[in-house]
């Protein structure tokens, strides 16, 4: 974050710190609105999410740059378009894809030059892009308030007059929304979308100013009256949405294809990689037609619900970590054939417990459940999970579950195991070993804790990052079948590697490592053999991902080179467009560097 700014004091140019300090806000600030965005979403289809769709977009941006400040000293340039490429890779939904493409607008531009005529012609740039990715625009959106924030400042000037002039004629042209669209002056409400953007608006002039636009207490909420009709009803009965990479021509041709399939289309992105996201009542061939047009990634398919939605601000706005009312998300993978995941997910891509993919934590040991154990009595569901390190210990205890730690050469013993399950005190368990050595002992744990009366579930994962992923997909509330079926999938859909350093001469299916030699082991077998281990590492990542890859999780020890994730990080970044990458630190008693890739 950058310094704050004095009294009286305003900026004159939109450095790199001060495009961090934007995105925060603007995450910040989207975060503080999105139930309100949420009980007013009308429009395209009446589903609730748009305000948790523009924050996680959001979110994807804040990370994106995060992680280049971890890595380097980005400028500008870097950072605007960190910013941007991170909310294509995050999009959700129809609103939050139409502000990746807005920030990708500005990007082009602020990458030239970062005053104030440069930001009006940002805003400029970013209106069109938004509009060209947009099947059929639509007056009274999102695409509207962003033209007028544009127009506003079009006569550009100093920075902080540009950022108040936008901010201003978004604002002036989201109150007119409600009269732009039959379906908000029926509802009694301004555009979600539109909302959304003032508040990242907002978010900017906060930062080149030092203080924040008054913001208009929220409107009272109309009488409650019959709900719109939602997608599904009258309209198409799917949301698909992918990543794709795809030259120019394949994705014209695409455009074309997806429009006469069904409507809200939204193609998003450039240079190689895309968003596509698009309505339809055949969701198979929204997706073979991406398969045609080229490579795609992160395929979401939404079925949208016929059964009731609450009216605009009746209902209760989507709260953390449950899915948009009435709406069932399943996650595919295409580059096997085979889904990954089943049952609901906020949005398909929690992938590591106590993070945030889909912005939420689903935490299996609550305060309830604490004071069931004072009363004596079992809580419904524990996940209970073998870790290294006390850095993963404490996070996966974070996300609720009750950990044993293994060190070197300790593998916990049957005895620790069972007791760890009886600690829990839950009716049903599920059991992560996260080590393949460890699976004779987990079933003899498991079958003794069974004797007992508890519902065990063993999932044999292998390593630490197959945990990881199999925890993040936990709901204790859904049936526990389902629950195990979909955490089995999670860690199945992870493949996993170890980096370690030799401690003597031997043979090994890589050949023969000497002593201090780096080995990269990928499944268990030494597969690279190195003297440096980050070199070692960027070959373990690179024959990963040649089989290709979503996320990239990385997990680091106490004694891990400094610098070696930051690295990593950025080699996925340059090399592979659609992948991201998360690092957690595992602490002391660990392996040097733990790789995980979904």
């Amino acid at each position: 974050m950058s310094r704050a700014l004095q009294p009286d004091e305003e900026l004159v140019e939109l450095d790199a710190e001060a495009v961090r300090t934007w995105c925060a806000r603007a995450f910040d600030a989207l975060g503080r609105e999105r139930e309100e965005i949420d009980a007013i979403n009308v429009y395209p289809v009446a589903d609730g999410d748009t305000g948790t769709n523009l924050y996680l977009t959001a979110e994807a941006a804040h990370r994106a740059v995060e992680a280049v400040f971890a890595a380097s000293g980005p400028d500008t340039a870097e950072t605007v378009r960190a910013m941007a490429h991170g909310a294509l890779l995050g999009a959700r939904g129809n609103s939050g894809t139409i502000l990746s493409q807005l920030l990708r607008g500005m990007a082009t531009v602020l990458a030239d030059g970062c005053d104030g005529d440069h930001l009006a012609r940002a805003l400029a740039e970013a209106a069109r892009a938004a509009r060209q990715a947009v099947a059929h625009p639509v007056e009274g959106t999102i695409l509207t308030v962003a033209s007028a924030a544009a127009g506003a400042c079009a006569a550009g000037g100093p920075l902080v007059r540009v950022a108040r002039d936008a901010y201003e004629g978004a604002a002036t042209a989201l109150t007119a929304t409600s009269g732009q669209l039959d379906v908000l002056e029926r509802a009694g409400v301004v555009d979600a979308g539109g909302r959304g953007l003032v508040a990242v608006l907002g978010a900017l002039l906060e930062t080149v100013t030092g203080r924040a636009p008054d913001r208009a207490a929220p409107a009272p909420l109309p009488p409650a009256a019959p709900r719109e009709k939602c997608a599904g009803e009258d309209g198409p009965a799917y949301e698909v949405i992918y990543l794709l990479e795809a030259d120019d021509a394949a994705v014209d041709l695409l455009r074309s294809r997806l429009d006469a399939l069904g409507e809200s289309l939204v193609v998003v992105g450039g240079d190689g990689l895309w968003n596509v996201h698009v309505h339809v009542d055949d969701a198979g061939a929204a997706v073979e037609a991406g398969v045609e047009a080229g490579r795609p990634h992160r395929i979401r398919i939404t079925h949208f619900a016929s059964d009731a939605t609450p009216a605009p601000g009746r209902g209760t706005a989507r709260g953390a970590g449950s899915g948009t009312d009435g709406t069932h998300t399943h996650r595919y993978g295409t580059d096997d054939g085979y889904a990954h995941a089943c049952g609901t997910e906020n949005d398909g891509y929690a992938h590591a417990c106590g993070t945030e993919n889909d912005g939420y934590v689903h935490a299996c040991g609550t305060g309830d459940d604490a004071a069931r154990a004072a009363r004596g009595e079992r809580a419904p569901r524990a996940v209970v999970a073998v870790v290294p390190g006390e850095g993963l210990a404490g996070l996966c205890a974070e996300a609720g579950a009750t950990t044993v730690r293994t060190r070197p050469g300790e593998p916990p013993a049957e005895d620790e195991l069972v007791e760890a399950v009886r600690r829990a005190h839950a009716r049903e368990v599920v059991l992560l070993p996260n080590d393949t050595d460890l699976r004779e002992t987990a079933a003899a744990a498991a079958e003794r804790v069974r004797a007992e009366g508890v519902r065990v579930a063993l999932i044999p994962t292998r390593a630490a990052v197959q945990g990881i992923a199999a925890l993040a997909v936990h709901e204790p509330d859904r049936r526990f079948d389902e629950d195990v079926v979909a955490m089995t999938a999670a860690a199945g859909a992870t493949r996993y590697a170890e980096l370690a350093v030799a401690e003597h001469r031997s043979f090994t299916s890589a050949g023969v490592c000497q002593a201090g030699d780096v080995l990269g082991l990928i499944e268990g077998d030494v597969a690279v053999i190195g003297k440096d281990l980050t070199e070692t590492a960027r070959t373990v990542l690179d024959r990963m991902l040649s089989a290709g890859g979503e996320l990239v999780t990385l997990v680091v020890a106490d004694d891990t080179p400094p610098g070696l994730a930051a690295d990593l990080e950025q080699h996925v970044r340059r090399g592979y467009l659609a992948v991201d990458t998360t690092t957690y630190h595992a602490g002391a008693e660990a392996p040097p560097l733990l790789i995980g890739v979904e």
